[in-house]
């Protein structure tokens, strides 16, 4: 019984704990939320798409080109995000979530 009683204060400081640090680890991921602008490769960005417009939910991102070609991706670092198909790409996020620099080469800039 006492055994019980000793683990109940230690599970509820350990849940606490965990919470706590989801907490923080969300709050430093970015807001990639907005339109962008693809560049500085004008051909790239004929293929990709000029604009896109990016809603992110935690660390869920939905992209929108104006072609109407739809792709979802992951914030996966408070720096870094991929996306999926159609584009497949890597990025990097600058100037406070303002810029996603991708491995093909383009820019998209709010």
């Amino acid at each position: 019984m006492v055994k019980n009683v000793v683990l109940i204060p230690g599970f509820v400081a350990l849940t606490a704990v965990t919470f706590i640090g989801l907490a923080v680890a969300a709050e430093q991921l970015p807001n990639l939320s907005g339109t962008y602008k693809c560049g500085p490769d004008k051909k790239a960005c004929q293929w990709s798409g000029a604009t896109f417009t990016v809603t992110q939910k935690g660390a869920a991102l939905e992209a929108k080109n104006e072609k109407n070609e739809m792709g979802v991706g992951t914030v996966t670092s408070p720096i870094s995000v991929s996306m999926g198909p159609p584009w497949n790409m890597l990025g990097t996020t600058g100037d406070g979530g303002k810029t996603i620099e991708w491995t093909n080469g383009t820019q998209w800039k709010k």
